[in-house]
């Protein structure tokens, strides 16, 4: 069968699905299955592909169709121009936490030398990114990656090793790593304050769960997804710890999910931040909020 021809009957296959976007994810299957990308496609539609490629096309088809994702399918997902290896212990990267990782380039390069922690990594594309881009501005970073799940840990350590990003890893409960003895300290080479907590934490409320999309609601780690019953029980957990953890003038930096936005600044308006800034995504959807640990200084001139 020809390109062409392949395509189109893979499309219909997947609208007939109910696959959400069945046009790309025909394409995307199709190109990897191949070992080519999706413009080689469109120039050689008239070409005819090979019978073992054609058998793993079809089974990648199947797996999409019953609603598993395609990136876990193909084992990969692009994020800030780079390649990430993906499996079901991690969520996939999106597109809009890429505005996360702008706001944290912007905020690190004030500091000489920025000590920055990204909690609940998964794949570990946050704090890879930001490792990566600090290093190519020949702005000296430590990061830390940390990650209650192993699996997850695995998957991030494993990204970093392929694209060769000076990452150090931790298992822990958001930043309970970092509250360890002083000998625990040591042991991980972890600094007791931190520059910048950057975090896209689990934020869906257990009754929003049914209004997931089927692949992310089947397929996605919970553990990564489901925060509790309100969506707000990560950020509850995060915030005093961040206060306690970010040295004065310190920026914490969090995705946000759409009901999540609004309940958290409130929480935040107190003299221990400022700097507040909300980002909104291309649909209007705030997604990123910024906070700076205040001063002492500044907290004693509010107190008088």
């Amino acid at each position: 069968m020809r390109i062409r021809e392949l395509r189109q009957s893979a499309r219909e296959h997947l609208r007939q699905a109910a696959s959400s976007q069945p046009e790309a994810s025909a394409d995307i299957l199709l190109a990897r299955a191949l070992g080519q990308n999706i413009a080689w496609l469109y120039a050689h539609p008239e070409a005819e592909i090979e019978p073992d490629k054609l058998r793993i096309f079809e089974s990648w088809l199947h797996r999409r169709a019953t609603g598993q994702p395609t990136q876990y399918i193909t084992g990969v997902q692009e994020f800030y121009g780079r390649e990430f290896h993906v499996n079901p212990a991690v969520l996939v990267p999106r597109p809009e936490t890429e505005i996360l990782i702008e706001a944290a380039l912007e905020r690190a390069l004030q500091f000489p030398a920025p000590r920055i922690a990204d909690i609940g990594t998964g794949s570990g594309c946050i704090a890879i990114t930001l490792a990566l881009e600090l290093a190519a501005r020949h702005h000296a970073a430590q990061v830390w990656g940390v990650d209650i799940s192993a699996p997850a840990l695995a998957v991030a350590q494993a990204n970093a090793r392929n694209l060769r990003a000076p990452v150090q890893w931790l298992q822990g409960d958001l930043l309970e790593p970092w509250r360890r003895e002083l000998s625990d300290f040591e042991a991980v080479n972890a600094p007791e304050h931190l520059d910048m907590i950057v975090s896209n934490p689990p934020y869906i409320a257990e009754t929003e769960l049914e209004s997931l999309q089927k692949e992310v609601r089947e397929h996605e780690p919970r553990l990564a997804l489901i925060a509790g019953p309100t969506g707000m029980e990560a950020y509850d957990r995060l915030l005093p710890q961040a206060r306690e953890l970010l040295h004065e003038g310190g920026w914490l930096i969090l995705e946000l999910g759409h009901a999540t936005a609004w309940q958290i600044l409130p929480v935040l308006q107190n003299p221990d931040w400022n700097a507040l800034e909300i980002r909104k995504d291309l649909q209007g959807i705030p997604r990123v909020l910024i906070a700076r640990r205040a001063h002492d200084r500044e907290l004693s001139r509010q107190a008088k």
